[in-house]
């Protein structure tokens, strides 16, 4: 089988800055998958794509009804960037049938294994989702496009830093306010093989952790409500997008304007 994929064991760490501070910490892991490596991952005991098992990889879970490889290609075609030959997912698996995702990153590579991209997946607890595509090579940085924390606003930019997957692997994300530092998150994990064995060990020492996930969310919530955290009331991602488009339109008719 490739080694292309992997678990990673290791952290979750969040540390609010403003208006008060507030830290989170969580022991998790996540699943790398290598898309070529799908068919033989699928012959594990305890491992299924797209059916049922202890963990398992839905692919209906990413890509927008698409395939995988003709979303991630089509996301990177959008971009203006070459197709990938080699594409990885670093996310958390289903356990017991369930999973909930906040962000899952696609590591894009050409056919001598050069990064192109980065695709930033990421959902909110409304069912929706957002992705950012960052070419390899560039400060990876993108303004928020959707609410995702209900204590954060709209009006907020993302810097990405990642160290891509070998031994270990690291994402990183400082968010910022009025070019102030709002939150930094992270996630940093020590590479595993991705076998039966590993799997098994992981479901006893990381009990229903994708259930611990969403229950972690409800949780910190109710620790920032506590703190007296301003809450933003949910802007569906259309609207802000459509939002977005009028005011765009309406500075580009008074600038033509202007000159005319």
């Amino acid at each position: 089988m490739s080694t292309g994929s992997a678990i990673y064991v290791g952290e979750v760490v969040h540390q609010r800055h403003r208006p008060k501070r507030h830290r989170l910490r969580y022991r998790v892991f996540s699943i790398l998958i290598d898309l070529d490596d799908l068919p033989d991952l699928n012959r594990l005991k305890y491992f299924g794509y797209d059916r049922k098992a202890l963990f398992a990889f839905k692919s209906a879970d990413h890509g927008q009804g698409m395939g995988l490889r003709e979303w991630a290609t089509a996301q990177l075609a959008d971009a203006g960037l070459p197709a990938p030959a080699r594409i990885r997912l670093l996310c958390y698996p289903r356990i017991l049938g369930y999973v909930f995702n906040p962000l899952s990153v696609w590591f894009c590579d050409d056919a001598s294994g050069a990064p192109i991209a980065t695709i930033y997946e990421v959902h909110n607890t409304f069912g929706e989702r957002h992705t950012y595509v960052l070419p390899v090579g560039v400060e990876q940085e993108a303004d928020k496009a959707f609410y995702v924390s209900p204590f954060i606003g709209l009006d907020c930019h993302y810097q990405f830093k990642i160290v891509p997957p070998a031994d270990r692997v690291r994402i990183a994300i400082n968010e910022t306010e009025a070019g102030e530092p709002l939150l930094y998150a992270a996630f940093s994990g020590t590479r595993r093989d991705f076998t039966d064995s590993n799997l098994l060990k992981l479901f006893f020492s990381h009990p229903l952790m994708t259930l611990k996930v969403t229950a972690g969310i409800h949780w910190e919530a109710l620790r920032l409500l506590a703190k007296g955290i301003r809450v933003h009331g949910h802007v569906s991602k259309e609207k802000i997008a459509a939002e977005r488009s009028q005011k765009a339109e309406k500075a580009s008719h008074f600038g033509t304007a202007s000159g005319s």
